[in-house]
């Protein structure tokens, strides 16, 4: 590790960001390892909404108070390990490895309110840098058939995916299901891929029928006939898709990504006694509020938050991806200098799956 400087990119503190013209490039000391550290070469990032409205200064939950290193989805390989990570040997340099989103959320599908704090890119620092230092807990190894442009799109949207389909022991996806995948984002794309996987049907929803072939390309031939694609934009009326899929019953999992637009919809389709996962807030309401405390007695459906996951979750996902060798889907690869021009690509909502960002090959 020749270099002695760490090139960062940084967001000033929360109170003084308004666009992506706020991010800029610094230099930085290398950072060195703690006894219980690791310091990881960053080789790739990918974005997520919440990293576009944290730039913005629209992100609605605590963050760091100060200057900021953005993003959490980052994968890289481990450069040099603290004294205690030396002795216990779990870590070695040359390790394949990626950051946990919520850095002390290790166990279970809800993180602790205190835990809240550690999370990359909003509560501590993030991914965006050529080296970062995590704790050795904060970090899992990378699957083996995955590259790290791969692997930097897993830590937010495909752990918050599986967490919506495996976080309730008693309402586990299960083959036969009907998921609902609502757009063709991050989360909804591997909520899709996890499914089908699972041998679970899955309506997803999108406003471009070019965005849907591109993802049902993504599905193996012989597992496409469990996925009914449905655009919103012709036909608003996607719950009665739904429940056509599901001969009246309705779906076992919805993952919630628009809010305040989708969410009525979302309980016309939801099959009773089952599980609405909400991760999102991207579309905006028209009409009255939604009763939810209504809706979810009349269907004794669970009706639940996630902030993505922990990291026997994440270890417990790449399992899958491993097993049914899974593979995400990079909508495209910036350059790191590039940063802002990949924060304005996936603004502009012309994505499908994931944007990445390149910082060493």
């Amino acid at each position: 590790m020749a270099s002695t400087t760490n090139q960062v990119w940084t967001l000033p503190r929360p109170s003084e960001r308004k666009s992506f013209d706020d991010l800029k490039l610094k230099e930085r000391p290398m950072p060195k390892p703690a006894p219980t550290q690791v310091l990881i070469k960053v080789h790739a990032v990918s974005l997520n909404y919440r990293d576009l409205i944290i730039a913005q200064g629209q992100y609605p939950l605590e963050q760091k108070d100060d200057e900021l290193i953005p993003a959490s989805d980052g994968a890289g390989e481990i450069v040099d390990v603290g004294e205690r990570v030396k002795a216990e040997g779990r870590w070695k340099a040359g390790d394949r490895v990626m950051g946990i989103f919520t850095q002390k959320h290790l166990s279970g599908s809800t993180a602790r309110a205190a835990d809240l704090s550690s999370t990359l890119g909003g509560g501590v620092d993030g991914m965006l840098a050529q080296y970062v230092v995590l704790e050795e807990y904060g970090i899992v190894r990378i699957p083996s058939h995955l590259s790290y442009e791969q692997a930097a799109t897993l830590p937010c949207a495909a752990v918050t995916a599986y967490n919506a389909l495996y976080g309730i022991p008693s309402h586990q996806l299960r083959a036969g299901d009907t998921v609902v995948a609502q757009g063709t984002g991050g989360v909804s794309v591997f909520a899709l891929q996890l499914a089908v996987a699972a041998g679970a049907q899955t309506v997803i929803t999108s406003s471009s029928d070019d965005k849907l072939r591109k993802v049902v390309s993504l599905v193996p031939e012989p597992l496409r006939h469990l996925v009914h694609t449905f655009n919103y934009k012709s036909d608003p009326h996607w719950d009665k898709k739904v429940l056509e899929v599901t001969g009246g019953l309705g779906a076992d999992h919805i993952v919630e990504v628009g809010g305040p637009g989708t969410l009525e919809k979302s309980f016309q389709s939801v099959k009773q006694g089952s599980v609405i996962s909400t991760i999102g807030f991207v579309a905006k309401g028209d009409g009255e509020p939604v009763n939810v405390a209504l809706h979810a007695l009349v269907k004794g459906a669970i009706f639940r938050g996630l902030l993505v996951g922990s990291r026997d979750q994440f270890e417990h996902m790449n399992a899958i991806l491993e097993l049914h060798r899974i593979v995400p889907a990079v909508d495209r690869v910036f350059d790191y200098h590039d940063a802002a021009k990949a924060y304005q690509h996936q603004w502009s909502q012309a994505h499908v799956g994931k944007v990445v960002i390149r910082v060493a090959a």
